[in-house]
């Protein structure tokens, strides 16, 4: 087992299948710290873009810096493949917020950089969510429909 050339994501082929489909958006790329992000996105059934695994986060209390991640490729990636949205899908802890920041602004000048909503879980209730959770949910808002 591996990792595809194009993506990151494991893979028992140098091009994954979700970067050879020809059905997926060519012009969305979806964010992600590991090749389990994209497993638990694609049960999902919801997201046709393709992916981008960073393999890890920003953690300079481990010893972990932009360098030693899939960001170099990613920035080349949205620059020269016509990537109108960037997705980040990654996880809110420090580590996650710090390579959220730090992608987001090597992307902003090529293409427009959307992050996923965060917020309750479904039947969870609101006494019991901590004020981050809270704080997510009210930004993440959406219109009714």
């Amino acid at each position: 087992m591996g990792f595809c050339s194009i993506c990151f994501h494991l893979s028992s082929e140098p091009v994954c299948d979700i970067c050879k489909s020809t059905s997926r958006d060519l012009q969305t790329l979806c964010v992600v710290a590991d090749s389990r992000d994209v497993i638990a996105l694609e049960k999902t059934r919801e997201y046709k873009g393709r992916y981008h695994v960073l393999g890890g986060l920003i953690s300079p209390m481990e010893g972990i810096g932009p360098e030693q991640l899939n960001i170099g490729p990613l920035v080349h990636r949205v620059n020269k493949e016509n990537i109108q949205e960037a997705i980040i899908a990654i996880s809110p802890s420090i580590e996650g917020d710090t390579t959220t920041l730090y992608i987001g602004q090597l992307l902003k000048p090529f293409t427009k950089v959307t992050r996923i909503a965060f917020g309750l879980p479904m039947g969870g209730d609101l006494e019991y969510a901590d004020e981050v959770t809270l704080a997510r949910a009210l930004e993440g808002r959406r219109l009714l429909e």
